[in-house]
């Protein structure tokens, strides 16, 4: 539905976008993570038309946004990061003037306009100036004036920014419930928003995708194979920590080891992180120990986050609870 190839965009001498190629299927949603700066929402003003690629090409459910850009367009719905509202327009103007502009007739307008309405949840402020509105009830005008047309897909740059956690819940929430029968893409820079919206991200950093991939995939790919174990405590037979840890590290299967906080080890693998826990569990019968943890290290988002944009080192492991 969302086919970016080698997608290139420069403003004057300066690359914004080099060379990014990305896919969205139908009925997925994405999220486009990045820090501030790293080219998401000039991606995604190409994907709406607003900007030319100074190379590559970027589609819309088959359509060139550059070759066939009213077909494009009419696939599309889009919520740019800072909502564009007439704000002396009631909001049932508002949307019945966006849907006209969609070429919606005037009965098509009445039923398509109530219809966003009842899924974003503003029947209550229909007939309220859109200036008068809360941020977060702006912000769920906008994505009924993106939904308005009924696009098969739909296109959000920073859709929860300058929100409060309970307008950010609500937004979230509406994400995922239209996402469940739409292609979505929305950008942002906050880390649990692509957690609590979507299980895919793209990464983008300085201009380049860095990482793209289910979420659960590239925390295991940040966890870089590594091994969490804890030992049964208080036993007579238990080694001293120092001594399991020059055990562990003596692990053919094994490049490093240490001790955490919380009684456990982390143990880093040499090979792959089945052969690690296999080793673990045979030195662990071969000196008569207990086991009661033996598992593949989850790394957080934040750690990938962290690793992509070279600011991480060894993911920090979760403390159980």
């Amino acid at each position: 539905m969302i086919e970016v190839q080698g997608l290139r965009h420069c403003y004057g001498s300066f690359t914004a976008v080099a060379d990014v190629s990305f896919k969205v299927d139908r009925g997925e949603v994405a999220g486009f993570l990045g820090p501030n700066g790293a080219g998401k929402t000039t991606i995604m003003k190409v994907l709406a038309g607003f900007l030319s690629p100074s190379r590559g090409r970027a589609a819309l459910s088959g359509h060139d946004v550059a070759r066939e850009p009213d077909a494009a367009r009419r696939v599309l719905g889009y919520l740019p990061e800072h909502c564009p509202l007439y704000l002396d327009m009631t909001v049932s103007a508002f949307l019945d003037y966006t849907a006209a502009l969609r070429g919606l007739s005037r009965q098509e307008r009445r039923q398509r306009v109530a219809r966003a309405a009842a899924r974003t949840g503003i029947e209550g402020v229909l007939s309220q100036p859109t200036g008068e509105l809360s941020k977060g009830y702006r912000q769920r005008t906008g994505l009924a004036a993106a939904l308005v047309h009924d696009p098969p897909i739909l296109v959000l740059d920073e859709p929860t920014s300058g929100l409060d956690p309970l307008q950010v819940q609500e937004i979230r929430a509406l994400i995922r419930e239209v996402g469940s029968t739409r292609t979505v893409l929305f950008s942002t820079h906050v880390l649990a928003e692509v957690e609590a919206t979507c299980r895919r991200a793209i990464v983008i950093h300085a201009g380049k995708i860095v990482a793209d991939g289910p979420i659960a995939e590239l925390k295991r790919r940040a966890a870089k194979g590594s091994v969490r174990v804890r030992f049964r405590p208080g036993t007579s037979d238990l080694p001293p920590r120092d001594e399991l840890v020059r055990s562990l590290s003596t692990l053919e299967e094994a490049a490093l080891a240490r001790p955490l906080e919380d009684g456990a080890f982390l143990v880093n693998p040499r090979a792959s992180t089945e052969d690690l826990a296999a080793a673990i569990f045979r030195l662990a019968v071969g000196k008569g120990l207990a086991l009661l943890e033996l598992a593949p290290l989850e790394a957080s988002l934040e750690d990938v986050f962290l690793g992509l944009m070279g600011g991480g080192s060894s993911p920090t492991p979760a403390t159980p609870p």
